[in-house]
């Protein structure tokens, strides 16, 4: 059936996916239903002939890329396994596992460090270069290391001491043929300026490229596209600096005007209507937003209604606050029949939470707190996973050392000490060095303990090779789980609970389950664990499938963008919060970022949003006066109502009123 653009979409969103050709820069507003036109856009390219496996579609998250993807398959009616949707990180693994080996040092099956890997291999580095200790800020660190990789800063008299940790960092890194989330963007493009017949080969594939949430791309990510693009031009960006709230992660919506520069000759298309929220939630967006400078002019607007007012409460503290949020969220429960997972409570920082859950569990209101802990990151799953990187890269130090004595094998740390020495001297891999300390005439190496080196290394290359075959790999780690008696391990190690010890073990179960599922997917063409191992490090912790139905969200505004609810409060809009003290500290111009986020957290509402603002609130052990947000005045004063406290009945009055409610219940 051909699909009607005219009839689908309105009359921007219509022209936005008619345009396949050249440059094309879409503006997208909150709720304009982007993702609507991008989807009908690509099916559109389909219909035109423009074969699948010449598109390229980027966004940012696993689930807005699935989603895509199932939605383009569900308009055309086929199965378009050579269509790539995908991550911007994703992408970079596809293009690593295809080319890595153009790149000296590294290997075909590489490992992928995920934060705590990353952590390892940083205080690694820093015990070699004599900077290690208690003292060593690991998230600065950690940071400077990110910055400095991809561009965001330059060594100088500041920074320039940590110059030889980040050199042995990198080092580590290539010498155990791994990488970071930031190499699966960065190396990429180094491969592309060292190869550029790898890069000639990758624009012959991908003629048709197109970005979401453009606003959020970093400058190595736009210089990837950019790379890609900048000869078959057809290259179509969608976003809204309006919504660029990510710069502390290297996200620059100057790309924006970066596409503008490199792009001339590109049609610029704003989609302005929504589809979302009420006429006054829209005007309330519009009015705080208009006070940034630096943005594309646009407004939003709806064919709605205008909806309810926004109501604003201004409670004694961060108690009264979670008392009347949660009592009116019970409330709409219970009169209004509102599903909780209909609302959405968004704070701006994590620090105001914890009263808040207080409350929901005292009022019993079931809810979810976005941002937790990953499945994948769990103790028990991550001694497996680290078991499975052993067996498909024994050079990965980092895993090595997790597993070695885990279940414990009587390897203990004075000959751990001899062998990272040897694996020093010799350069090579603590495995490499295990496999050449048994071997060599060491009498200080008792037969005891060269035997559990042994059989240690007899485990790890005997499962190697039975996962490399790719053939029934779910068995393969059943029978290694089995063999190395990791239920064991769990028993022993929490003796006195064995409760959680179980509940671990069908954390265990459940991953293989994973594992097997995926082994079994017919869209996985030659399976193999490196696939796997590469996807479960990108996922985040919205690809497990848990049951959230029915529970009210708890989130940072970060965490809700692309999200919406019926009904949004904010708490804590205060000077200090939002804006944040801190933000504002570093550079006065943040102003105009928290705008942003004020702006995302308002339109992330359909029908009601609440605002509060405490007269006092407790900061550690302090009660500190704090004084409205002043984001809140540029608000218009029409569209907003003050919420006042309900009165406190006495009880002559309250039993009255009970007997009148249940006489005219039984009138009923």
């Amino acid at each position: 059936m051909a699909i009607q653009l005219e009839k689908e979409l309105n009359e921007m969103q219509c022209k936005a996916a008619s345009i396949t050709e050249g440059p094309v820069l879409i503006i997208a507003g909150a709720g304009s239903g982007k993702t609507r036109m991008i989807t009908f856009r690509i099916a559109h390219m389909l219909e035109k002939g423009i074969p699948q496996s010449s598109i390229l579609a980027l966004t940012f998250t696993n689930k807005a890329a699935r989603e895509m993807e199932a939605r383009i398959k569900e308009l055309t009616g086929k199965k378009l396994n050579k269509l790539t949707v995908s991550t911007f990180h994703a992408f970079g693994v596809k293009i690593l596992r295809e080319s890595i080996n153009n790149l000296e040092g590294y290997r075909e099956n590489y490992t992928i460090y995920d934060q705590a890997d990353k952590n390892a291999a940083v205080k690694e580095a820093a015990l070699h270069t004599g900077m290690g200790g208690e003292n060593l800020d690991l998230y600065m660190v950690n940071n400077l290391i990110s910055e400095i990789k991809t561009g965001r800063k330059k060594w100088d008299n500041t920074n320039d001491v940590y110059k030889k940790l980040y050199d042995r960092y990198l080092n580590h890194m290539v010498a155990y043929n791994a990488v970071d989330f930031d190499d699966l963007i960065v190396l990429p493009q180094i491969l592309f300026e060292k190869h550029p017949e790898v890069l000639d080969a990758y624009r012959d594939r991908y003629k048709y490229i197109m970005v979401d949430e453009f606003q959020d791309t970093s400058m190595s990510q736009y210089n990837m596209v950019k790379l890609l693009a900048i000869n078959n031009r057809n290259v179509c960006v969608v976003g809204d600096d309006d919504q660029s709230i990510y710069s502390w992660r290297g996200a620059n919506y100057q790309n924006i005007v970066n596409f503008e520069l490199d792009f001339p000759e590109r049609v610029e298309i704003k989609l302005e209507q929504n589809y979302r929220s009420t006429k006054n939630i829209l005007a309330a967006a519009n009015n705080v937003i208009a006070n940034n400078t630096n943005r594309k002019e646009k407004e939003l607007w709806t064919g709605a209604a205008g909806g309810k007012s926004i109501e604003i409460f201004y409670p004694e503290n961060e108690i009264k606050e979670a008392e009347f949020i949660s009592d009116l969220i019970y409330r709409f429960s219970q009169e209004e029949g509102i599903k909780f997972h209909d609302i959405g409570v968004l704070v701006r920082t994590n620090s105001l939470i914890a009263v808040l859950e207080e409350q929901f569990l005292s009022n019993n209101i079931p809810y979810k707190v976005s941002g937790g802990q990953s499945f994948f990151q769990r103790k028990e799953i991550k001694d497996i996973i680290s078991y499975m990187r052993i067996a498909s890269n024994p050079d990965d130090d980092v895993n090595l050392l997790r597993i070695i004595n885990t279940p414990r094998r009587g390897i203990g740390n004075t000959t751990l000490l001899k062998i990272r020495g040897l694996a020093e001297h010799q350069e090579c891999s603590i495995f490499s060095a295990m496999t050449l300390i048994t071997r060599a005439e060491d009498s200080s190496l008792k037969d005891s303990l060269r035997g559990h080196i042994i059989e240690f290394l007899d485990l790890i290359n005997g499962y190697r090779e039975r996962f490399l075959t790719g053939k029934n790999m779910g068995k393969t780690l059943r029978n290694l789980i089995e063999e190395i008696d990791y239920w064991g391990y769990l028993i022993t190690d929490n003796s006195k609970n064995e409760k959680l010890a179980r509940w671990k073990f069908g954390n265990v179960q459940k991953f293989i389950e994973f594992f097997e599922n995926w082994e079994r997917n017919p869209d996985n063409i030659k399976p193999t664990i490196y696939d796997y191992l590469n996807k479960i490090t990108l996922v985040t912790r919205d690809d497990v499938d848990e049951e959230e139905e029915g529970k009210l969200n708890l989130m940072t505004i970060h965490a809700s963008k692309g999200l919406e609810f019926m009904v949004v409060f904010l708490p804590g809009v205060e000077d200090h919060i939002i804006p944040h003290a801190r933000a504002m500290e570093e550079n006065p111009n943040n102003i105009e970022e928290e705008r942003r986020l004020f702006y995302v957290a308002i339109t992330r509402a359909r029908e009601k949003l609440f605002i509060t603002s405490c007269r006092n609130r407790r900061v550690m052990r302090e009660v500190t006066e704090t004084i409205p947000s002043r984001f809140i005045d540029e608000i218009p004063s029409e569209l907003i109502i003050l919420h006042e406290p309900d009165e406190v009945l006495d009880t002559s009055t309250a039993l009255a009123q009970f007997a009148a409610m249940k006489a005219k219940m039984a009138a009923k």
